[in-house]
């Protein structure tokens, strides 16, 4: 049985926190946000300028930036202006936020587990002697007290 694919996103509707994540995840998107807020706003040509790769993969990654609700294109003349959408950059900033803090308390609740294990197996190891393995007649003869021989 096959499940059912989501509803379809309406065009406007920004993406959903899993969708977001993959969209900032990417490095190349990474630079291309970190251009546009250095400069306040840019046109593909000028981040194709700035960066190791073509305008045409530039405007992709715009384009999906700009599906993920990050920027905001703005027509003025023959160019296409590109500009934050503070709104929702703060969003994703506080969504990758409480993720860390889940991650740090997870971390912090593996940390108090695994020492409570190494208490338990240092207690352990502190009342308990290792158990030699039982003498063979080999091991009796490489030693030098081999087995005597009755008449």
């Amino acid at each position: 049985m096959s499940q059912a694919s989501p509803e379809p996103r309406h065009r406007d509707q920004p993406p959903g926190e899993d969708e977001l994540w993959e969209v900032v995840a990417d490095p190349s998107r990474k630079k291309v946000l970190d251009l546009i807020l250095a400069h306040g706003q840019a046109t593909p040509t000028a981040l194709a300028a700035e960066l190791p790769f073509t305008r045409q993969a530039v405007a992709k990654h715009l384009a999906v930036l700009a599906r993920a609700g990050l920027v905001e294109a703005r027509r003025q003349g023959r160019e296409v202006r590109y500009t934050i959408r503070t709104e929702r950059l703060d969003a994703a900033a506080r969504a990758m936020a409480h993720a860390a803090q889940a991650m740090a308390a997870a971390a912090a609740r593996w940390d108090s587990r695994l020492d409570a294990i190494k208490r338990l197996a240092e207690a352990s190891a502190g009342t308990s002697r290792p158990v030699s393995p039982p003498l063979t007649s080999t091991d009796a003869v490489q030693a030098g007290s081999a087995p005597e021989k009755r008449g």
